[in-house]
């Protein structure tokens, strides 16, 4: 939440000081010097993810994942692949190897794609025009607060503009992309381990390490680096929405082309990925703006799961639906199921972005930081004007109004209903379509009860009025 410039000895819901106060923020996207410290040094540590032992098992085992599901998807239509009994493990395990090496394994093609368009993605980080934003001011940097050169939307256009021009002009056809997935998706996971390998080497060596454990495997999983920059180029923000998204989307882009190439048109559910990702990835980019306040960063270091999950997790192992449905279709589902799918998701997606928008933007208001953008698309009900909030005796305001009067992570909500809408409109025929479903689930619960653990010790009493005021967490009246 974002910080404020007074704190109260007692907790209030409060609309009125916000209208007093309003006339103290402007325009100017600079923020107050007396917002208080947003906490990134949090001396309560103890091991998460089962600590050195959990954290090698998922260094280990992500990419290994990655690989089996690759081969599931990509070359067995989405079906199983396993051995013929427990004598033949190891076996299958080298028949497996040797397949995906043949298909998947790094080659300069897959090189060049994916560098190209991270390195294309870096330059124009560097030149394009956007808004520069601040973020909180943090103790482990005596109070400074960084800049954030949002020019995110942009590079994304920029970067959609230009492929369709090679795409169509010949020079390169975005069929490429999905020929080409596994050399891609392997040069992706070597890239994110040099990365982390190289951050984590160059902040030891510094001897700026934050909120480490001393346990090597531990901390190069959880990360030992906070802000890592390059010139004005900031590695969290990038990673998290420059990398991930916008391949994602040109992945399920390059499953429609495909697709067109092979039987003459474009099913409505191809084309339903197309939509669900680009919202996605648009979203994320014009909204840059609202995720510098956000945990991921200003309070999670860049580390191995960060890189390895946003630089190869995501675009790699959300594109499942796509792939399926480009090796198994055209579908035969009803009007009706598909026009539900449609329908399902632009409802996800309305909740999802004025969900997102409303807290973000409620923690820019109150940070001084506030800028109005017109972004497409812009939906109703993005800001809340005059919101009710709990002032914290932390100093930090808990908004409870719009859709977080009704849920505690309404956000989290709609983005499952997304996630849904994503296996949906594949059926029922695998599992694979639902592994970002199944994956989401399972991150939300370890993340929201972290995050629920955190605002406790923070807040307290505060903590435990905020819940009495907004007692659901994602469903109304459900849960």
């Amino acid at each position: 939440m974002a910080s404020d410039d007074t704190t109260s000895n007692q907790p209030l819901v409060d609309s009125d000081r916000q209208r007093r106060d309003a006339a103290a923020v402007t325009t100017n996207p600079r923020p107050r010097d007396d917002v208080a410290f947003e906490d990134v040094t949090d001396s309560n540590f103890v091991y998460e993810f089962g600590g050195p032992i959990g954290a090698a098992s998922m260094i280990v085992g992500f990419p290994l994942l990655m690989a089996y599901q690759f081969l599931c998807v990509y070359d067995n239509k989405g079906h199983f692949l396993l051995p013929e009994s427990l004598s033949d493990f190891f076996p299958w395990a080298g028949r497996m190897f040797e397949r995906y090496w043949d298909i998947a394994g790094p080659t300069w093609t897959g090189a060049k794609i994916y560098l190209g368009f991270t390195f294309f993605m870096v330059g124009l980080a560097y030149v394009c025009p956007g808004p520069v934003m601040y973020g909180y001011k943090l103790p482990s940097l005596n109070g400074q607060r960084l800049a954030y050169n949002c020019n995110a939307l942009w590079s994304w256009w920029i970067a959609v503009i230009t492929s369709l021009v090679l795409h169509f002009t010949g020079v390169f056809r975005l069929t490429e992309i999905i020929d080409n997935l596994g050399p891609i998706m392997t040069v992706a996971m070597i890239w994110s381990f040099f990365l982390a390998g190289a951050l984590y080497a160059i902040t030891a060596i510094k001897g700026k390490k934050h909120r480490a454990s001393g346990n090597v495997i531990y901390d190069f999983f959880m990360g030992v680096c906070l802000n890592p920059r390059i010139g004005s180029l900031d590695m969290k923000l990038f990673t998290e929405l420059r990398i991930p998204w916008p391949i994602l989307f040109f992945i399920s882009l390059s499953c429609a082309f495909k697709q067109y190439e092979q039987i003459g048109y474009v099913t409505p559910e191809s084309a339903f990925m197309v939509l669900a990702h680009w919202l996605y990835s648009n979203a994320c980019n014009k909204g840059e703006e609202c995720v510098i306040t956000s945990w991921d960063i200003f309070y999670e270091l860049e580390s191995w799961y960060l890189l390895f999950w946003n630089l190869a997790g995501v675009p790699f192992s959300y594109c499942y639906t796509s792939i399926y449905l480009l090796k198994n279709g055209p579908m035969e589902f009803s009007t009706f199921w598909v026009a539900m799918c449609y329908i399902l998701l632009l409802v996800g997606y309305f909740f999802w972005d004025t969900g997102n928008s409303q807290r973000n933007r409620f923690r820019m208001h109150w940070n001084n930081t506030f800028i109005k953008r017109n972004a497409f698309p812009q939906l109703p009900m993005s800001f809340i004007n005059d919101a009710k909030f709990i002032q914290t005796r932390h100093g930090n305001k808990l908004l409870i109004d719009g859709w977080y009067a009704y849920a505690r992570k309404p956000h989290y909500t709609a983005d499952l209903v997304m996630a849904l809408t994503w296996g949906l409109i594949a059926g029922f025929g695998s599992f694979f379509p639902y592994f970002y479903l199944t994956f989401f689930l399972i991150v939300l619960v370890h993340r929201v009860g972290r995050d629920d653990a955190r605002c406790a010790r923070k807040y307290g009493a505060d903590w435990d009025e905020y819940m009495r005021v907004v007692p659901w967490k994602f469903i109304p009246y459900i849960y």
